[in-house]
């Protein structure tokens, strides 16, 4: 069986500079090749139009292009597009486009799966699948028909993106670099879990914006829903940060879904204070919206409007994220675990 040839996509310009070098092709032609790939979105090594046939034929020799569009689209009637992407054999990922007056976002994910097993997580109920390559996480982007409009873009789709940290670093890389896509980081969020050791080479190497996953202040609480607690305790997660000097621009957040009767009382509004105190950070409470075979519920709207009023009240700035594309399965994980089962048991 022949060995599938590596993509070119997702590839920094060391490295085809690397690569142009071993195929003996002028040096100039690395800086075309970027162009290309990040600039005009090239959709055909052949389509390198600046290149000689002669590399062209080089390239194509020992590469792919390594993109591909996505194989289905489901569009919320409130605009939000949840599109769908093949990864191998029947594996897939999605990522949602969610346009908002001024500004529209990309969800990107960042593994088939997710190893964590967070109780409110459809993706966890996969398990673990496959890393997404650097070039297979910038595919969501450049392959998007709305990839022009984009403001910003968010790791916060399939996957704890800390859990496949060179990849995702990769593709940050040549998202925000000159040569790349030129995006601002400060446009690009990660959000993570709190694993401390890869946390911290975010912080160091990156200027990206960063989201935690938070969910209750209260360690027994947190390990019943985020088993990743009794590695990495959010009290640790938080000591970390307090060890950065964080520059002003630079954004920490945290991210807590509401949950009824478990996480939206006035003894969490006190655990948060508490456990945050001192922090330059802001709160996004985030409604639940239901998955299958979870006792889960989302709380009440009066409950977290009052939930946020209580916490800007103690001078923590929070916000309640707007809820978009209920009607496509917006939460992650569900359209691909659909199409999974699909393909899995496609008489059914």
């Amino acid at each position: 069986m022949e060995q599938q040839k590596p993509a070119l996509f997702g590839k920094t310009a060391a490295e085809i500079r690397e690569i142009a070098a071993q195929l003996g092709l002028p040096a100039f032609a690395s800086g075309q090749i970027v162009d290309w790939l990040y600039n005009k979105h090239v959709d055909s090594i052949d389509k390198m139009s600046n290149l000689s046939r002669q590399a062209r034929a080089l390239l194509s020799e020992h590469f792919v292009l390594g993109k591909s569009a996505p194989t289905s689209v489901q569009v919320s009637a409130d605009g939000t597009k949840k599109y769908l992407y093949r990864s191998g054999t029947n594996r897939f990922v999605e990522a949602a486009y969610i346009p908002d007056e001024d500004r529209a976002t990309l969800c990107v994910s960042s593994q088939v799966g997710c190893k964590m097993g967070c109780l409110f997580c459809m993706t966890g109920k996969q398990g673990f699948q496959s890393q997404l390559s650097a070039g297979e996480i910038l595919n969501q982007i450049s392959s998007l028909p709305e990839r022009d409009k984009l403001t910003n873009i968010v790791y916060m789709g399939m996957g704890e993106p800390l859990d496949n940290l060179e990849e995702v670093m990769r593709s940050l890389e040549i998202l925000t670099a000159e040569w790349g896509f030129g995006m601002s980081p400060r446009r690009i969020t990660v959000s993570t879990i709190g694993m401390i050791p890869a946390m911290k080479h975010f912080i160091e190497h990156s200027e990206c914006h960063l989201a935690i996953s938070l969910h209750s202040p209260f360690h027994d609480e947190r390990r019943k829903l985020m088993p990743i607690e009794n590695v990495y305790p959010a009290e640790e997660v938080i000591e970390v940060l307090r060890t950065f000097d964080l520059s002003r621009q630079r954004r920490i957040s945290f991210e807590y879904i509401m949950f009824k009767d478990l996480n939206d009382t006035p003894r969490h509004v006190k655990g948060l204070t508490k456990l945050l105190n001192g922090l330059r950070c802001r709160i996004n409470l985030i409604r639940f919206h239901p998955i299958p075979d979870t006792p889960l519920e989302s709380s009440t709207e009066q409950t977290i409007q009052l939930f946020r009023e209580a916490l800007v009240k103690k001078g923590i700035r929070t916000t309640v994220r707007a809820s978009r594309g209920q009607d496509i399965f917006a939460a992650c994980g569900l359209l691909s675990t659909k199409e999974l089962v699909k393909v899995q048991a496609p008489d059914f």
